[in-house]
């Protein structure tokens, strides 16, 4: 009989252990609580600009004489792009001459030779070409070639389709703020209506946007194979497209 007791007691004790485990706890309070919320935006758009790099480079023992060719064939470069794309903005660029030594020889006491005179003189310039025709990219590019080298090409976006852009761009991400804010609220069993949105701090993750830079091409280190008056056949070019992005920082406080 006492153990039947002792039971008894035992299994009302569990009884009372396992419903107060089984009740509910008090959540934290959330009342003038100030939430950080990170939130993302970006669009894309087709590339509608093209800045491509030509160039020019002559070498020679009679340095004035290599410039003297840059010279002659830079300006008839231009002339070629001027003719097949009129609207397009040209910019002269990187001027470079410096000398071309042979190898280093050794003594027979194993120095190298202290002086040593340049064998040849290496002259080069660059074209800077920026334009919105890209539909006639292709054969303004095989033309250019018949006397300039294509050095580089890199698509992008004018400054109007940047700007034009720049209300969806904030438009997505302030939209992301609003999503983020409502799932937080949920998440803290609060109504987003008890949601005051403090501060909104675009950029606020310190990822500014970068300052472009303008840099001159850096001098080849191999010498370019002169072009050849001759046809060459049109490139193939694809634009492709940008993403703009944008960060945005809120501080939201619950009442």
């Amino acid at each position: 009989m006492t153990i039947m007791k002792n039971f008894a007691a035992v299994a009302a004790i569990t009884t009372i252990a396992l419903a107060a485990h089984a009740a509910p706890t008090d959540s934290v309070p959330t009342a003038g609580t100030l939430v950080v919320v990170p939130a993302f935006g970006e669009v894309k758009h087709v590339n509608d600009q093209v800045v491509v790099t030509l160039a020019i480079e002559e070498q020679d023992k009679d340095k004035a004489a290599a410039a003297s060719r840059v010279n002659t064939k830079m300006k008839q470069g231009l002339e070629i792009v001027k003719k097949e794309d009129p609207q397009a903005s040209l910019k002269t660029q990187g001027y470079y001459t410096y000398p071309v030594y042979p190898e280093e020889r050794m003594l027979p006491n194993g120095q190298p030779v202290k002086q040593r005179m340049p064998t040849a003189w290496r002259v080069g310039q660059y074209l800077e070409v920026t334009t919105t025709n890209l539909d006639k990219l292709p054969k303004t590019v095989a033309a250019a070639q018949k006397i300039l080298t294509l050095n580089s090409i890199n698509f992008g976006l004018t400054p109007e389709t940047t700007k034009k852009l720049d209300d969806q761009r904030i438009a997505a991400t302030y939209k992301n703020l609003n999503e983020r804010i409502t799932s937080i609220a949920n998440a803290m069993g609060r109504k987003v209506g008890d949601a005051v949105l403090d501060t909104v701090d675009f950029e606020g993750s310190g990822n500014y946007a970068q300052r472009e830079q303008a840099y001159a091409p850096a001098p080849m280190a191999m010498r370019m194979k002169a072009a050849d008056a001759v046809e060459v056949a049109e490139p193939s070019f694809e634009p492709g497209e940008t993403t703009l992005q944008m960060q945005v920082v809120g501080k939201v406080r619950f009442k």
